[in-house]
């Protein structure tokens, strides 16, 4: 009987294995071919009968992409409203989060709701009250209309994720640094902040991402002279046709700061997903 629960288990333990390899090769499939097109040469990057392996290897495409329009002026304009809206997002959603998980309040319930119920919202929908909206502000074609905007919907999910966090920390830690002579402010930034760190280091490379990569109110809300990264990927479209390796090039050298920052708070955001059940 042993010996067939082993084997059992062996099987089992086999199947999951498969599963997953047949998820990472899905999902990262597209991620090699982006940087198998972004090195060959450009007229392979074209061809009908397209290879699975690198026929050759070139930095021209890299060279081109740079050419064909400003790079550093969109990606910078990105790195601006990515890290605004970080920092903004990161200092608001902890302070309602901490309200909301800490405090008992008339309409708390009410609030909670409403968070989720923005997040159901389709961001294609809002698009033309948006736009209207920033219009009449005077925040069209500007970078801090495109914060505001951005902040609208990664808020939500930033106030939420901290609450989980912030829920799964005694309350007990808290009362007993205020007996020992802190205040409340000096309980938390002391005894909670700390234990929040992985949580808001996942939440915040989350924001990022969203801020980073978000396209079609970038399209919408700012000029060709404010574009940010995304849309100058746009620039590989022309009327005589896409040059695909050139955007896959420019696609790759978009890709470097997201990875940079994951590899730098890998450690901290994966403790940070283990430790994000909600609870309550």
């Amino acid at each position: 009987m042993s010996t067939l629960a082993g084997a059992g288990r062996r099987k089992s333990r086999l199947g999951w294995n498969l599963l997953g390899l047949l998820v990472f090769v899905t999902a990262g499939f597209p991620l090699y071919w982006m940087l198998n097109t972004a090195f060959k040469p450009a007229k392979d990057a074209i061809d009908a009968d397209p290879s699975l392996l690198p026929t050759g290897i070139t930095l021209d495409n890299f060279t081109r992409a740079l050419d064909i329009a400003d790079f550093w002026g969109p990606v910078g304009r990105s790195m601006v409203v990515s890290l605004a809206v970080v920092v903004i997002g990161m200092v608001v959603g902890l302070l309602a989060a901490l309200a909301i998980s800490r405090f008992a309040f008339r309409g708390r319930k009410i609030v909670i709701v409403g968070i989720l119920a923005v997040q159901m919202v389709p961001l294609v929908a809002m698009i033309i009250p948006v736009f209207l909206l920033l219009n009449d502000l005077g925040q069209y074609d500007r970078l801090t209309g495109l914060i505001i905007t951005y902040l609208t919907f990664i808020l939500p999910f930033t106030v939420w994720t901290l609450r989980g966090f912030i829920v799964n920390i005694p309350k007990e830690l808290e009362e007993a640094a205020m007996v020992d002579g802190c205040s409340r402010t000096g309980a938390f930034l002391r005894v909670v902040f700390p234990l929040l760190a992985p949580g808001m280091v996942a939440t915040s490379v989350y924001g990022f991402i969203q801020a980073w990569n978000e396209y079609l109110y970038a399209l919408m809300l700012l000029s060709q002279k404010n574009q940010t990264a995304t849309v100058w990927l746009g620039n590989f479209t022309t009327k005589h046709g896409t040059e695909y390796a050139p955007m896959m090039a420019g696609a790759t050298m978009m890709a470097v700061p997201i990875v940079a920052l994951f590899l730098l708070v890998q450690r901290k955001m994966a403790a940070g997903l283990t430790a994000g059940a909600v609870k309550g």
